[in-house]
């Protein structure tokens, strides 16, 4: 089933105001997160709403909250017209309950659906070329407005709408957002199914890296972390080796596993300059490292790292159209079949303060549990 292709004027249409009340988990600014009722949306034109099932907390709502607005506008945004107070939730899925007028007739009340959250224009040299992620105005659905997957119900443009196979279950579908980032970084980047990979941190977005190399068949998949509980769940997730860079010397062990030629490419999903540093040493000639993590300061780099061995260096954005359907595809036949266990805990609404952001930043989780993943929050 395809979806519309977006560049039309409804998408960017507000949802029509309501009377009923709803509620939802809102981001007011560092450290306010409010559980509170707030208006419930109408569905417009193009529209469809929806009522979510699950709901991912990512690190990026933490970083907000901790030490935000950085990505929530505090100025009405070009697109949506909002800024904080929002509603937070951008990793999730699930079921309609109604469309808008002029909705392609292929979908139906009830049908079981993901949300892919980027906001874009439409309009600007990126989107003209089918770069969504790149868009000069972009947002996100959860970070900047149009409501997010933290509420009772929701409304969103018909782009946004993902369905799923019936074997694809709602909480595993929450996680098809941050696996879209992995699996995107891979898709775009020159790694090909008989190269060797280093993969820099065990985080969620690691993991995901790791599970869409894996999915395509990589023979060498090291991953660099230092935390015991990361390192076990990489280990768990398909990489084959899983090295400590407080007790080993990245850059010679990567060699040594690569005949004394080093990494084809390296995913950079930490953001740590000394990772960073190793990273750059551990590619072999003509190699490249791969950066997804977002950084919150400057870095340094020496150019001529890159230039005596001819490595390359690429930046990579989220996800563009095709990478959610490939990633429902991947889940569906069994390709990423380890994803589910990405949820480590599961929550009602009323408790993703407490129970949810302050678990997360406080790190109560048990020993079994992992410090930094998406939870399930169901209501």
């Amino acid at each position: 089933m395809s979806t519309q292709d977006g560049n039309n004027a409804v998408e960017n249409t507000p949802a029509p105001k309501s009377d009923k009340q709803m509620r939802a988990v809102r981001f007011h600014g560092k450290e306010d997160l409010r559980f509170e009722d707030i208006e419930e949306p109408k569905c417009g034109a193009g529209q469809i709403k929806i009522v979510p099932a699950w709901c991912g907390i990512c690190g990026t709502d933490l970083h907000e909250y901790m030490g935000g607005p950085n990505l929530c506008p505090t100025t009405p945004h070009p697109i949506t017209g909002e800024n904080v107070p929002l509603t937070f939730g951008h990793e999730f899925a699930g079921r309609i309950e109604e469309l808008g007028e002029g909705v392609s007739e292929s979908w139906k009340v009830g049908d079981r659906v993901v949300v892919q959250p980027i906001i874009y224009d439409g309009d600007c040299g990126a989107c003209q070329d089918g770069l969504i992620n790149c868009c000069t105005n972009n947002g996100f659905i959860g970070l900047s407005g149009w409501g997010g997957g933290l509420a009772e119900h929701i409304v969103v443009p018909e782009y946004a709408v993902y369905p799923l196979p019936n074997n694809v279950p709602l909480d595993v579908a929450a996680l098809v957002e941050p696996l879209a980032v992995g699996w995107h970084a891979v898709n775009i980047s020159p790694f090909k199914p008989t190269d060797s990979v280093l993969v820099l941190g065990g985080g969620p977005i690691g993991l995901a890296v790791v599970q869409a190399l894996r999915a395509r068949g990589c023979p060498q998949i090291f991953v660099s972390e230092v935390s015991a509980m990361r390192k076990q769940y990489a280990s768990d997730f398909g990489a084959h080796i899983v090295l400590d860079p407080t007790k080993e010397d990245i850059v010679a062990r990567c060699r040594e596993l690569c005949g004394g030629s080093g990494v084809h490419v390296a995913f950079d999903c930490a953001g740590v300059q000394q990772g960073m540093d190793q990273a750059i040493l551990a590619v072999r000639a003509r190699g490249t490292l791969v950066n997804i993590a977002i950084w919150d300061k400057h870095v340094k780099l020496w150019p001529n790292d890159f230039n005596f061995r001819e490595r390359g260096y690429m930046g990579v954005a989220t996800y563009v159209k095709g990478d959610y359907e490939e990633v429902i595809k991947a889940i569906s036949d069994g390709r990423l079949d380890k994803c589910h266990k990405m949820i480590t805990k599961r929550i009602e609404l009323d408790q993703v303060l407490d129970e949810g952001f302050m678990t997360l930043i406080n790190g109560t989780f048990s020993d079994e549990q992992n410090l930094d993943r998406d939870i399930g929050d169901t209501y």
